[in-house]
């Protein structure tokens, strides 16, 4: 049985009167239609599409690759980048003052170069503050990938991720005062929280193959 199929069975009994859907880790977060939903954000032309990336990475057989996205504060102004390696699910955090293009490639291309070695890939959604996507390519030698429009399931361990950062960062706070070791702070915390599908692990013992 896939995922897919246990959420339409959730959201049919919420629709219904029920309460599973209280019981989901992320149950206030509203729900966009999935399907036939036509990406009015800005589009990009020669992007690569996540179909076109080593299947390998969708395995998480080797470290490297990454996902990455923006999370809001109660403004437009303000906000994070989240940068989260898929295999050992390790998170890097950046503080924006704005969602601009500018803003985006400078603070990622400053986290990547923290561990230069370990970025291969990075797969990302169809934000239009992701459209210089290959300024970055261009200083890392990194190579940019993007989802399918509407499918945010294929960046699962992302928007997993951000759920987790919202515990720090409540939706409606204000990140017009947070700083960068505020946010080196709580991926530190997350980075040093044992996973069960890590073997008890933390993230930090496996990206750092301590």
């Amino acid at each position: 049985i896939s995922h897919e199929t246990i959420y339409q069975y959730i959201w049919r009994d919420k629709a219904n009167g029920g309460s599973l859907w209280t019981y989901l880790r992320q149950s206030p977060k509203r729900r966009r239609k999935r399907y036939r939903a036509y990406d009015s954000r800005g589009r990009l032309a020669d992007k690569r599409h996540i179909s076109e990336r080593p299947k390998s990475v969708e395995a998480r057989r080797y470290k490297g690759h990454w996902e990455i996205d923006t999370v809001m504060g109660h403004s437009t102004t303000h906000c994070i980048v989240t940068l989260h390696e898929r295999k050992t699910g390790f998170v890097q955090i950046g503080m924006l003052k704005d969602r601009t293009t500018a803003s985006l490639n400078k603070r990622t291309i400053s986290l990547i170069k923290r561990e230069p070695d370990s970025f291969k890939t990075i797969t990302a959604d169809n934000g239009t503050e992701f459209h210089q996507y290959k300024l970055i390519e261009q200083e890392t030698n990194v190579r940019f990938y993007f989802a399918t429009p509407h499918h945010s399931w294929e960046r699962g361990s992302n928007e997993n991720t951000n759920g987790l950062i919202r515990q720090y960062l409540p939706k409606g706070t204000s990140m017009k005062n947070l700083t960068q070791q505020q946010c080196d702070a709580i991926a530190k915390s997350l980075n040093t929280r044992p996973r069960k599908r890590l073997n008890y692990k933390t993230p930090e013992e496996c990206f750092y193959d301590l």
